[in-house]
């Protein structure tokens, strides 16, 4: 009897540690696998989007260049990015043109002209803007993030200082005022304009960048996160 009572507690002990290797085996499973997606997961999106892209590009490419100027009617198989190669190659010739005395001469004149319509004109001008900004090869137009309180007191949101403000804006307000841009969720290329004085707004360590993911994410990837990612797809 007192044999049998000693191996019963060992049977216990025996059976609890098979169920705590197959626990960490499964575990380990787990890990393994949610690792897998999430180092692949970027990866096959990333390539799937610029895939539909490409092929989407190619087929608005052949739908404005005449069946005689394809390419693709000469060749025996279609090549994905054909379409891209050619519209690339297009906006380089342009890009030599306009840069003459010649094409200088037509981008103004096309501008008079655009300019002498009503509606037409502002939207040209705020377009011309804007890429004139993002294709400077400047600097981000953004400097800092920071965090403002808004809409109300004791509610924060994140937002982007593109510049202080100047001309009739700074003389209105007393004291310096910052141009700060609010972003929204989770596209961050639409948002708001706000005037804030600086000593209002809290400036964050946090680059644009990382800002940028915290919103694209809605709140999901912070400056932490992105460190772990890097270390596990190392």
């Amino acid at each position: 009897m007192s044999k049998k009572h000693h191996k019963h507690p060992k049977t216990k002990i025996e059976t609890a540690q098979k169920k705590s290797i197959i626990s960490r085996f499964f575990s380990k499973i787990k890990t393994y696998f949610l690792t897998g997606i999430l180092v692949t997961a970027p990866v096959g999106i990333t390539f799937y989007i610029a895939y539909k892209l490409i092929i989407y590009i190619d087929r608005w490419s052949n739908a404005i260049i005449p069946p005689k100027f394809r390419l693709s009617e000469y060749l025996s198989v279609d090549i994905p990015g054909l379409g891209i190669l050619i519209i690339v190659s297009s906006l380089i010739l342009i890009g030599m043109f306009t840069t003459g005395f010649l094409g200088r001469f037509f981008v103004k004149l096309g501008e008079k002209i655009v300019s002498k319509v009503p509606f037409i004109s502002s939207i040209y001008n705020l377009l011309k803007q804007v890429f004139a900004t993002f294709l400077s090869g400047k600097k981000t137009s953004f400097n800092e993030v920071v965090l403002l309180e808004y809409p109300r007191k004791g509610t924060w949101v994140l937002g982007f200082i593109s510049s202080p403000s100047k001309g009739e804006i700074k003389e209105k307000i007393k004291g310096k005022v910052l141009n700060v841009f609010v972003p929204t969720t989770p596209n961050p290329t639409s948002g708001f304009l706000i005037f804030v004085k600086e000593e209002e707004v809290i400036r964050l360590k946090m680059s644009v960048e990382e800002g940028l993911k915290l919103v694209i994410s809605c709140g999901i990837v912070t400056g932490d996160t992105a460190e772990k990612l890097k270390e596990n797809s190392k």
